[in-house]
């Protein structure tokens, strides 16, 4: 089970946009002019992407960035504790 990584506010304005873009992207795929335009079945997927990522409250790429930021701010650290400071005297 993944830790769910996003608020509810969020969660339910990406399954609104994702059921909204997923409409107009279906609606433009109905036409036989846009059947064989790659833009509609790509919008497709990334709102179904949108709609999943709200019902599980969870998203991919805010986990790798807080996951990236996780380990510069413990690499920061790292190297600062590697240094010894010597006391300045002001004087």
């Amino acid at each position: 089970m993944v830790k769910p990584n996003i608020g509810i506010i969020n969660a339910i304005v990406r399954i609104t946009f994702g059921f909204t873009l997923f409409a107009w992207a279906l609606s433009k795929m109905m036409r036989r002019s846009s059947r064989t335009e790659p833009m509609p079945l790509f919008t497709v997927a990334m709102a179904s992407m949108k709609i999943a990522e709200g019902i599980t409250r969870f998203c991919p790429l805010t986990y790798l960035f807080e996951e990236n930021m996780r380990h510069e701010h413990h690499d920061h650290y790292e190297i600062e504790d590697d240094f010894e400071i010597s006391p300045v005297n002001p004087s």
